[in-house]
């Protein structure tokens, strides 16, 4: 497929080259000339601007700061973007501008998913990244094999904005776990106990967690 990519940055990057080693042909855009040059180096076709990368796409992938950014890119391709294309944005935004992205490119006549991810950098240039969708079925089912080079898990979350309710959920268990794991250690000092020790004991105990 021709997958237009919007956001090229730390995550997008390795992620539309994993688009590419799976064969697909990737047209690409991003606002910093130096995550052109990553891109472009990793087999992106490089465009001039949002419009000219979706001309032709049969996919539009975004991954973008928030959800202004998503909103506000939306409104600028969905008349360009080919008939029946399937928009599926990957940026960490609000669920309330996940429903409004769904609601305008349903307004053009396009399908569209929010497909958050977690699993970081490193994640996303391995292709292990745990995929968080909402959308419908049908949607769904055309976006998990596009989704599926980038990812170690899909998971269909349900309706419009499920795959970013998931996301901030999940967000909110690793921001408690931060939290917890930092004033553990902080404690354990007091008591008198080595960083070491403490990381010894946890890591393969009940307070073992990403964090």
């Amino acid at each position: 497929m021709t997958i237009a990519f919007i956001g090229l940055g730390n995550m997008g990057n390795p992620m539309a080259a994993n688009l590419v080693k799976a064969g697909h042909a990737v047209n690409g855009f991003d606002l910093v000339p130096e995550n052109l040059n990553v891109a472009k180096e990793q087999g992106v076709t490089i465009m001039a601007n949002a419009l000219a990368a979706v001309k032709d796409a049969d996919v539009v992938i975004t991954m973008l700061p928030a959800g202004k950014h998503v909103l506000s890119v939306y409104e600028d391709i969905a008349l360009k973007a080919k008939k029946g294309a399937l928009f599926i944005d990957s940026s960490t935004i609000d669920v309330e501008s996940a429903r409004k992205a769904h609601a305008g490119a349903r307004k053009h006549g396009l399908s569209s998913i929010d497909a958050p991810v977690s699993g970081g950098t490193g994640g996303a240039a391995a292709g292990t990244l745990t995929f968080m969708a909402g959308g419908s079925d049908d949607a769904f089912a055309t976006a998990e094999p596009i989704l599926k080079p980038m990812a170690g898990r899909i998971v269909h979350c349900g309706g419009d904005g499920a795959g970013q309710a998931a996301k901030i959920c999940n967000n909110m268990i690793l921001g408690i776990s931060m939290i917890g794991v930092a004033e553990a250690f902080v404690l354990a000092e007091k008591l008198g106990l080595s960083h070491q020790a403490l990381f010894d004991v946890a890591s393969t105990s009940s307070g073992q967690c990403w964090s």
